[in-house]
């Protein structure tokens, strides 16, 4: 049985095909390879969502993680975002959670957030 994935490492979006044997093929770069074997043994995601804030002129705030988590996970991720509210004025980059769920991944603004 064939499988089908559209790489999303770059923006070529190549349909690559892994084949009953195991060879690879429509990738234009390795990349594509290293993405679809990651995809098929533990696939993992960037997080993008919001934070509430306590800041009337924003009262939610974007943030992302800083690297890929499990995508078993990312359910688990967005409950514990559910739970932050920002009190302080904080910068871009600054990190919000710290080794979310043990992932190795922290949270960070991906905008500043002042009173």
């Amino acid at each position: 049985m064939k499988k089908e994935f559209i790489c999303i490492v770059c923006p070529r979006g190549c349909h690559i095909t892994v084949h009953e044997d195991g060879s690879i093929t429509g990738n234009m770069c390795k990349r594509g390879i290293e993405y679809v074997k990651t995809e098929m043994t533990a696939p993992k995601r960037i997080v993008t969502s919001t934070v509430r804030t306590v800041f009337s002129e924003m009262p939610r705030v974007s943030v992302k993680t800083d690297r890929p988590v499990p995508k078993e996970l990312i359910m688990d991720v967005m409950k514990e975002l559910s739970k932050v509210i920002i009190t302080t004025p904080m910068s871009l980059g600054d990190v919000v959670i710290e080794n979310i769920l043990d992932t190795g991944a922290n949270i960070v603004l991906t905008r500043s957030c002042m009173k």
